[in-house]
């Protein structure tokens, strides 16, 4: 019962009830009107052809007289006897005869076709005065297969001039002949009735093959919309890679709407894919953050226990657990830190404050702040700078940031004597820092993962230890909120690269790109 009740009122059915019913409508009405207006015109043919043989008999009867008014001794006859009461002459009987025979008679039958009435008056002055009357009765013998006698009339009246009373010099008077044919026979009800017939089932079947066409038709329309649903289901299964493809021959509002479903299943897509990418990165980073948060609190515990069972009690034991102890807080202190950072700039919380300053500033602050540290490692730092002012939109501490975490990570894994130089360099859209070292170098296998949370690689351990792996994660998100780009390049024992971009202006910076490139030169000096 569900199943016939949603089927009854799909869009499919009800488009071919409306398309089968607007046909129907359309041939009731004509159905309605078209037998009337033919009826009516059938009607007017009839009267128009019983006139027109009015006319006929009328001129055949006045013709017999004429005719009859001279004998063969060339005798004029009256047609009327001026008695008391007028009367029709003999010669009108002659002429005309009666109902039952003469030529007149047989004629003004197979003429007429309807009952005959031919009257004669005294005159035109005195039309009721009748001293004639011919009545001509319709043989039913000779009506055909579907003729019916129609109620319709027709007369017509003649003036014939009496000339026998011209021979006692008196004017001819004027007789008046009146002919009335009634009660015609008339296939019109027989053409009537095979009109309307034909029309019925001539609309019998154009309401069938407008059925035919109506569901045709809406298969042809409900078909993208099925093939749509069907599709949206998909994607509500899961099935994200489901598409809609349409006909070139298609209505351009359902490709329309295909596309934009299209649209809106990439959209969909990509934007799961994301979460999903996201939700992997979320787990592997809280499993990063418990492997890397384990390592100092364990370390601590141990020196806390061993503390507790008397190890405090020997002075340069002690003294070695608490330096232990300092650089695992200083540890776990660093990790917060850079945490909390990174974790600002995923949900979006550091506004950045873009300004079109001097990125010469930015880089000798940060070159400032880093000789100290270089100099304890017997590293020599350079600069090389452009001599006129480098001007970009970017947010001075932030890119201070990313500069002191570059140089920070080249010191680090540059031996003593070797070398680490900042540059500054401009292009036509784009200001380029490059931090170049001298250090151990990455290898071709780790390149892809350097600025990956946590990672630190498997090459000089003890200096990647110091660190948290954090550091190039947030050199990342830095730039990639500036609408920069960040790229290094490496090879084993020659050293690193890290090459920094940034737009010049504010049409160049589009949406973030995060584009991030590495490459293993054979030499990167």
């Amino acid at each position: 019962m569900d199943r016939a009740r949603a089927f009854l009122q799909s869009y499919r059915v009800r488009l071919v009830a409306a398309f089968g019913l607007v046909v129907a409508v359309a041939l009731a009405l004509v159905l309605a009107s078209l037998p009337r207006l033919l009826d009516g015109y059938f009607a007017q043919q009839e009267r128009e052809a019983l006139e027109a043989r009015t006319q006929l008999v009328t001129s055949l009867v006045l013709q017999q007289l004429i005719q009859n008014q001279l004998l063969a001794s060339e005798t004029v006859r009256p047609i009327v006897w001026e008695a008391d009461p007028p009367a029709a002459s003999d010669m009108v009987w002659r002429a005309l005869g009666d109902a039952e025979a003469g030529y007149v008679v047989n004629l003004a039958r197979e003429l007429a076709q309807a009952d005959v009435l031919v009257t004669l008056a005294f005159g035109p002055e005195r039309p009721d005065l009748v001293v004639y009357r011919l009545d001509i009765p319709l043989d039913p013998g000779t009506a055909l297969a579907g003729q019916r006698r129609e109620p319709i009339r027709a007369m017509q009246s003649a003036e014939i001039l009496d000339v026998y009373w011209t021979r006692f010099e008196a004017a001819a008077p004027t007789r008046l002949v009146t002919v009335t044919l009634s009660d015609p026979l008339s296939l019109r009800s027989q053409t009537l009735e095979t009109i309307v017939g034909v029309l019925f089932g001539s609309a019998l079947v154009a309401l069938l093959v407008a059925i035919i066409l109506a569901v045709l038709l809406a298969e042809r329309l409900t078909d993208p919309i099925r093939r749509l649903t069907q599709a949206s289901r998909s994607l509500a299964e899961g099935r994200l890679d489901e598409r809609v493809t349409m006909s070139d021959h298609g209505s351009p509002e359902i490709a329309e709407l295909a596309t934009a479903f299209n649209a809106m299943a990439e959209r969909l897509q990509a934007s799961i894919e994301y979460i999903s990418r996201d939700r992997d990165r979320s787990r592997e980073f809280l499993a990063d953050v418990s492997h890397e948060l384990r390592t100092p609190i364990a370390a601590l515990r141990t020196f806390n226990e061993l503390l507790r069972e008397g190890a405090g009690d020997d002075a340069e034991a002690r003294a070695e657990f608490l330096t232990h102890s300092h650089q695992q807080i200083e540890r776990l202190d660093w990790l917060a830190t850079n945490l909390l950072e990174l974790s600002k700039l995923d949900s979006g919380l550091v506004a950045l404050d873009l300004r079109p300053d001097d990125l010469r500033a930015v880089v000798e602050d940060a070159v400032a702040h880093s000789e100290p540290g270089a100099t304890r490692r017997g590293v020599a730092l350079h600069t090389r700078l452009p001599a006129a002012p480098l001007r970009a939109l970017h947010d001075p501490p932030r890119m201070g940031q990313v500069l002191a975490n570059i140089i920070g990570n080249a010191l680090k894994f540059t031996p003593p004597d070797g070398r680490v130089t900042v540059s500054l360099r401009a292009t036509p859209d784009e200001a380029i820092v490059e931090v170049t070292d001298t250090g151990v170098g990455i290898d071709q296998a780790e390149l892809p993962r350097v600025f990956e949370r946590f990672y630190r690689g498997a090459q000089a351990v003890e200096a990647r230890a110091a660190g948290s792996g954090l550091g190039l994660a947030i050199v990342h998100s830095v730039v990639e909120m500036h609408h920069g780009r960040v790229s290094i390049e490496s090879s084993v024992g020659k050293g690193t690269t890290v090459t920094v971009a940034l737009p010049r202006n504010a049409d160049a910076a589009g949406p973030p790109s995060g584009g991030v490139s590495v490459s293993s030169p054979s030499d990167t000096r």
